[in-house]
């Protein structure tokens, strides 16, 4: 007997991927697997889903339509399974969650980790990456992000916490060159950053004022301008969840403590379509938690 079912989770993942090698990457097959079944599901199908080049995976009109039907169908599959893991309220099933690099390693996989111990029969599908993602275009079931929120169509959020950015150097560093103890001369040190001209500061009437830098090094992740400071290589402005053990551990020092950049909250993000679900309630509960 045909299996209907066959073929659809490589389709649907080769769109989202856009290419076989990526589909099979994220399913753990080869890429010649993925497109051999892709082969097979347009030979039952009768019709051609793919154009295919050297560059690059385009749907053809019925792939078009074939996917709209897989999408409403998968839609309806997982609210079939909604309805009855909240019965059941079991915290059960795969869960696609996007974090911040950094501090999605650092202060919330632990989290994660200890939350799948308690829970076996969950599933998590992590992503790390710095950007924002359109969480329903693709498909990113909770999120964690930094600042200020836009687009909460189709979703909710809740603040789970804040942080304040510090300048911070190494004691090596500030033997050397000297402390800052006005913004103004940052102009005059090594400044490492994620690729700013000016830092926006709160000064001392607690109004937010620019300041030029001197950005020698940039670096777009926060490890990696951590370790440089730690290196005696200059001064950066880093997250105080960070930095806190080097400070305390005297690896570090905080200069300019009157000048700081205004809060930022941290959010969790999830799909309106999913707030009943128990394991959505149990990350985002894990998540509220501060320690």
């Amino acid at each position: 007997m045909n299996n209907h079912f066959s073929g659809i989770e490589e389709f649907l993942t080769v769109v989202e991927t856009g290419s076989f090698s990526g589909a099979g990457e994220r399913l753990n097959l080869t890429g010649s697997a993925v497109g051999k079944s892709i082969s097979r599901l347009e030979q039952r199908l009768n019709t051609q889903l793919f154009h295919r080049s050297t560059r690059k995976l385009t749907l053809t009109k019925e792939g078009e339509v074939w996917l709209a039907s897989c999408q409403r169908m998968m839609n309806e599959l997982e609210q079939a399974q909604l309805l009855l893991s909240t019965e059941r309220q079991e915290v059960i099933g795969k869960i696609r969650i996007d974090l911040p690099t950094t501090y999605g390693r650092n202060l919330i996989l632990p989290k994660l980790l200890g939350l799948q111990k308690q829970y076996p029969k969950l599933q998590f599908e992590l992503s790390f990456q710095d950007r924002k993602v359109d969480m329903i275009a693709e498909h990113i079931d909770v999120a964690v992000r930094f600042g200020q929120l836009a687009d909460l169509d189709g979703i909710i959020a809740k603040q789970i916490d804040q942080f304040q950015n510090q300048f911070c150097a190494s004691p090596d560093y500030l033997a050397r060159f000297g402390t800052p103890t006005h913004p103004r001369d940052l102009q005059q040190h090594i400044c490492i950053t994620g690729g700013q001209s000016h830092w926006q500061l709160l000064n001392e009437q607690g109004q937010a004022t620019l300041y030029p830098l001197n950005n020698v090094h940039q670096l777009n992740d926060g490890d990696a301008r951590l370790q440089m400071v730690l290196a005696d290589c200059g001064i950066a402005l880093l997250p105080d969840w960070l930095i806190e053990k080097e400070i305390h551990a005297g690896r570090l020092v905080q200069i300019l403590p009157e000048w700081t950049p205004p809060s930022e909250p941290i959010y969790v993000l999830w799909q309106k379509k999913l707030h009943l679900q128990p394991k959505v309630k149990a990350i985002v509960d894990v998540l509220g938690n501060s320690k």
